[in-house]
């Protein structure tokens, strides 16, 4: 019989100083609430659960002092965790260049990252002649108010840690691209028979005694169990998933929006707050499956070697990481980036859109006079539509291509990948494929909204909702992934060359 070659698991982790606070930030019951086209409310009239802000402020373990302008990002990394679905990118620069003055660093070192939860309503200073509207100004005063305070909380905590990364799986998430036979056409809702990432990827951050102080929770699906008929502030499922999470591991549970553009519940679209809930415990109940598979801090598994009783038994246990490996863990890197996205050739003019705007306008007044409900609901929707097409056309940036600027990380065996916008699945599927078995961290919505869904190029041309107000044209999510891929396999390299490695 030949001998058996010692073997080992590696369980991915990383080695950092971490600094971890949480706040409320739950706007006022009276508050412009409406989300949806085909809501009959504009106030938010109660709260399901409270919206919460979580700051994960990140270092290397070794802090750098005296750095260059220059070299800032290698100072610190502060993740911005919030409970809305979209701000306006004004108002994301305006609280990034807030936390970056009381953290006293660089505006790139702030990543502002949304849950996407259609249950915060739509947070913009442009609605405050809406009613409630007038209540969304000093609202966002106070948010950027409170995540200052957050940042120096977040500071004050700061100590060594470890970020255990695991992957589980939850099937809560559904692909939302649906041909309605009925009606002819595609609609965003729960299609049965479409691909759906099901993929979890958590992270156990620990400090040196071995307590969980945070779980970091990556999926993708977008919070939209509650919608029209929904008339309370919530965060969806995330409230319940966090709350699932947090009384069994304990410390606090933060949610980071994967690449969810095709993806939805399977169960959403609904008013009953209990739906949200159970959405929420499935993820949860999920999380906590993947949290009990990750073995102990700074160790590996370990194959030991045979033990007769009765027949061969193969033994393992969970050995200590030698130095040169505990070592790697401690890789600290991070980069900005921008990557053109050329425009849609067909994308809407402003005079065609007023000029949509005032049809539709006209048809609801008739409506209303006719006493004709549903028709009334139908063209207020339709307004609705082309008032926010006016505002996403106004906030495009001049030119040809859309500049989207994104946030590459390392931290030892862990990949961060921080965009904006909202991307079809295939973005985090394809870059999680290419980089196995590193974990890849995908956080969409970051520092941004705009330029809106970036789908899939053969989701163009089907009038379903993503294709027709996407603002970049169709190869724009592959010409995505094929840059991200570059520059991350780019840093890589760097960091292999930088420990003394071949590549």
């Amino acid at each position: 019989m030949k001998p058996i070659k010692p073997l080992s698991v590696e369980t991915p982790q990383s080695r950092c100083r971490a600094g971890l606070a949480r706040v409320d930030i739950t706007p006022p019951v009276g508050i412009y609430h409406r989300m949806w086209g085909a809501a009959l409310h504009d106030r938010a009239e109660g709260i399901h659960r409270p919206l919460l802000a979580t700051i994960l402020w990140l270092e290397p373990l070794t802090p750098v002092q005296g750095i260059a302008p220059a070299a800032a990002l290698e100072t610190c990394h502060i993740v911005i965790a919030i409970d809305h679905c979209i701000l306006d990118g004004e108002e994301m620069l305006r609280i990034r260049q807030g936390v970056a003055a009381a953290a006293e660093t660089s505006v790139d070192n702030i990543s502002l990252t949304l849950s996407h939860t259609h249950g915060s309503g739509w947070m913009s200073r442009s609605r405050a002649d809406l009613p409630g509207g007038e209540l969304i100004g000093p609202y966002l005063d106070r948010l950027a108010d409170q995540l200052q305070t957050l940042a120096r909380s977040a500071r004050a905590t700061l100590a060594p840690a470890t970020i255990m990364h695991g992957y589980g799986h939850c099937s809560m998430a559904a692909h939302r691209d649906f041909w309605d036979p009925a009606a002819g056409r595609f609609i965003c809702g729960f299609n049965p028979t479409g691909p759906a990432d099901d993929t979890l990827l958590i992270a156990r951050i620990s400090d040196d005694t071995g307590t969980t102080r945070a779980v970091l929770v990556n999926y993708a699906c977008h919070p939209t169990t509650l919608a029209w008929d929904n008339r309370a502030i919530s965060p969806d499922w995330i409230g319940a998933m966090r709350e699932t999470v947090e009384s069994v591991a304990g410390g606090v549970c933060m949610f980071l929006q994967g690449a969810s553009g095709d993806l939805g519940p399977r169960d959403g679209f609904v008013g009953d707050l209990g739906v949200a809930d159970r959405n929420g415990r499935q993820v949860g109940h999920a999380v906590l499956s993947a949290l009990e598979a990750l073995p102990p801090d700074g160790t590996r598994f370990t194959y030991t070697g045979p033990v007769i009783s009765g027949t061969w038994i193969g033994t393992w246990c969970h050995a200590p990481l030698d130095d040169r490996s505990a070592e790697r863990k401690s890789v600290w890197r991070w980069q900005r980036h921008t990557i053109e996205l050329l425009y849609r050739p067909e994308l809407p003019t402003k005079e065609d859109t007023l000029r949509q705007l005032a049809s539709l306008e006209f048809q609801e007044r008739a409506a209303h006079a006719a006493g004709d409900a549903a028709l009334e609901r139908d063209c207020h929707a339709g307004v609705e539509q082309m008032n926010r097409q006016l505002f996403r056309l106004k906030t495009l940036p001049a030119g040809k291509a859309y500049p989207l600027a994104i946030t590459i990380g390392q931290i030892g065996d862990a990949v961060w990948i921080l965009v904006p916008a909202e991307l079809y699945q295939v973005f985090q599927t394809t870059l999680r494929y290419r980089f196995a078995p590193r974990p890849v961290i995908i956080s969409t919505l970051t520092d941004n909204w705009q330029p809106g869904y970036i789908p899939a190029s053969s989701s163009y041309g089907y009038g379903i909702y993503q294709d027709v107000i996407a603002a970049v044209a169709p190869g724009s999510l592959e010409v995505l992934i094929k840059s991200v891929t570059r520059l991350v396999r780019e840093m890589l390299l760097e960091s292999e060359k930088a420990a003394g490695n071949s590549p």
